[in-house]
C-alpha cells in the first residue's frame, strides 16, 4: 500500500505529472486527441505553484500517494464550488475535485487508499455529504466511484475543452455524483 501524505511545495513536478499522465490515458478517446498531446507537465507544476495548492492555507488540500519514493497519485478536496469556480464556494457541501493516478497505479489499491484519504479529510472538516464530478464518458472512472457508494444525483453540465486556432472548445458531458460520510 502506498503512503498517502499531504502535498509539499517541491511535490509539484511529480503531482503535474501524475495529472498530465492520468488525463493522457483516462480521457484517450473521450477529449480530443491534440489536446492530450499538447498537455505540458511543467505548465501545469508553475500553475499548482502559482496557486499555492501546498500552502496549508488553501481552501483545497490535496493529499499525494507515494510508493517507493516516488508519487504515484493524488486526491485534492475541499468545499463544494458552485459552477465548478474556484471563487464560489458553498461551504454546506465537501467536492472532490480530483483522483489522479500514474496508469501503470491503476487497479493497485492506490485510488481507494485515496478516496478513503479524502473521504476522511472532508469529515474532518465537518461534512457530512460531498459531491464530485466526472466525465459521462469516463465509464472507468464512473464503476470506480459507484463501487465506492457514490451516485449521480441527476446534475449535469458541460466540461468546455479549449482547442486551438481559435475554433468553438469542445463540450463534454460531466454528470455529478454525490455520497454521504460518516462522522
Amino acid at each position: 500500500m502506498p503512503t498517502i501524505r499531504r502535498e509539499e511545495p517541491d511535490d509539484a513536478e511529480a503531482v503535474a505529472r501524475v495529472h498530465v499522465h492520468g488525463w493522457q490515458a483516462g480521457y484517450a478517446g473521450i477529449m480530443p486527441a491534440e489536446v492530450l498531446r499538447r498537455l505540458n507537465p511543467a505548465a501545469w507544476a508553475q500553475r499548482r505553484r502559482d496557486l499555492g495548492t501546498a500552502d496549508p492555507e488553501h481552501p483545497f488540500t490535496t493529499l499525494v500517494a507515494e510508493a517507493d519514493g516516488e508519487v504515484t497519485g493524488f486526491t485534492t478536496f475541499g468545499p463544494y464550488r458552485n459552477n465548478q469556480d474556484r471563487g464560489d464556494l458553498d461551504p454546506a457541501y465537501g467536492e472532490l475535485l480530483a483522483i489522479y493516478l500514474e496508469p501503470a497505479h491503476w487497479g493497485s489499491g492506490t485510488g481507494a487508499a485515496l478516496l478513503a484519504a479524502a473521504r476522511a479529510g472532508l469529515a474532518g472538516r465537518g461534512w457530512t455529504e460531498y459531491r464530485l464530478w466526472v466525465l459521462a464518458d469516463n465509464a472507468r472512472a464512473r464503476r470506480f466511484y459507484e463501487r465506492a457508494g457514490h451516485s449521480p444525483d441527476g446534475e449535469e453540465s458541460a466540461y468546455p475543452v479549449p482547442l486551438h486556432g481559435g475554433r468553438d472548445p469542445v463540450l463534454l458531458r460531466e454528470l455529478r455524483y454525490t455520497a454521504r460520510l460518516d462522522r
